[in-house]
């Protein structure tokens, strides 16, 4: 079935996403777009038409990694443990967007909000059941949003992606955030 592209403009698409996330995963959100472009042997304007936006690029190498989260949202929100299945869901984002260089990004708000962010939008679809459960055990403040949660993991995920070992960094500091700062009784 086609896409309505020329089969040249589909493989121009195939092989600019191939070097996008191989220099995305080297480089991180700040790939270089006329690197992508040397390295895939087209034009600059030619990886502007299929991505008009930096945003744009991010999140289509982010697809396959979203659509993993989120169907790992769907599968966690029938655990018996709504506060298990929603740290579960937490713990694999952060280690997702920590792996996944450029993810975070992805993920950030870094415009108006009403401009519409696909990877956030597809996540906090997926993640809204696991919080709303939570919420209605009372494990987790029911003013609690699945965007507030992802901004805490990009904001973590972004401040520790130059630790020597930024996973364990990242996972630390959610550890921090979730269980607060007092010390457990």
């Amino acid at each position: 079935m086609s896409d309505g592209r020329r089969a040249d403009a589909r493989r121009n698409y195939a092989r600019i996403l191939a070097v996008a996330e191989e220099e995305v995963a080297a480089h991180g959100s700040g790939a270089s777009l006329e690197q992508i472009a040397r390295t895939a042997n087209v034009g600059s304007a030619t990886v502007r038409r299929h991505f008009p936006t930096r945003r744009a690029l991010l999140e289509a190498v982010s697809a396959n990694r979203i659509a993993a989260l989120c169907a790992r949202a769907v599968e966690l929100t029938g655990e018996d443990d709504s506060r298990k299945a929603l740290l579960t869901w937490l713990d694999e984002v952060v280690a997702y967007c920590v792996s996944a260089r450029g993810l975070a990004a992805a993920l950030a708000y870094d415009g108006p909000l009403e401009h519409e962010n696909s990877c956030s939008a597809a996540i906090e679809e997926a993640g809204d059941p696991l919080v709303r459960r939570a919420a209605r055990d009372g494990v987790v403040s029911r003013d609690v949003t699945v965007a507030d949660l992802i901004t805490l993991i990009v904001g973590i995920v972004l401040a520790t992606e130059h630790y020597p070992d930024p996973a364990a960094q990242a996972d630390r500091l959610f550890r921090l955030a979730v269980a607060g700062l007092s010390p457990q009784a």
